[in-house]
């Protein structure tokens, strides 16, 4: 299992992501987490994303998972052709129900699981794949649900690691301040945490895991 997880953006260990890739240097961008937002800004922030990872050698291209939603195994298929999938922040709760309409959310992990398949990216992109999004709600709204998407949603997240990230911990980051809270949230619920700050990664290589700071 291979994952690059950043706190914002790329972090600064880019060369740790290339390393982690491998020979595969075709990438696919998840861009779901901004369904809700501005088109011209997404449209922005995707041509900086394929833009930073051409800079670190990658062919990027932008995979909408609302255009698989309910053909799962059409989605399986075009995940085989990746070595990279790169999913952008947002908003944690909308980038679940994504994962989740879309069968995503299973093929990653088996992916990943099988190490055929590097997961990276950051904010939304992390807390997803922890075990719970139990608390995130102090950070991001829950109720926002762009057209094409389901109320419904679980609070299970994919658990490809065994314990949630706060993010933008301690930084110059609009939500940082509510970040301070869900630590306390998870304090006092007892569930196992890490704090990554804007520009650290963790990065897991097998049984291998490594907390890149500042």
């Amino acid at each position: 299992m291979r994952l690059y997880l950043s706190s914002y953006k790329f972090g600064n260990f880019t060369d740790e992501l290339v390393k982690l890739v491998g020979t595969n240097k075709r990438a696919a961008v998840i861009m779901n987490a901004l369904d809700y937002g501005d088109p011209v800004r997404v449209s922005q922030s995707l041509e900086k994303q394929i833009a930073g990872l051409a800079s670190l050698g990658f062919a990027a291209e932008q995979l909408d998972l609302r255009n698989y939603f309910g053909k799962k195994d059409e989605l399986a298929q075009q995940m085989k052709e990746y070595g990279l999938v790169w999913v952008h922040g947002g908003n944690s709760f909308v980038l679940k129900r994504a994962y989740e309409q879309s069968g995503f959310d299973l093929i990653v992990a088996d992916l990943v699981q099988k190490d055929e398949l590097v997961y990276g990216g950051f904010s939304a992109a992390v807390v997803v794949i922890t075990p719970t999004l139990k608390g995130v709600e102090i950070v991001d709204d829950p109720d926002i649900v762009p057209p094409m998407y389901q109320n419904e949603i679980s609070l299970q997240g994919l658990g490809l690691i065994d314990y949630v990230v706060a993010v933008h911990y301690k930084s110059d980051h609009p939500e940082s301040s509510a970040v301070d809270q869900y630590v306390e949230f998870c304090e006092k619920e007892k569930i196992p945490y890490k704090t990554l700050r804007d520009g650290e990664v963790i990065v897991v290589r097998g049984s291998d895991t490594r907390i890149h700071t500042l």
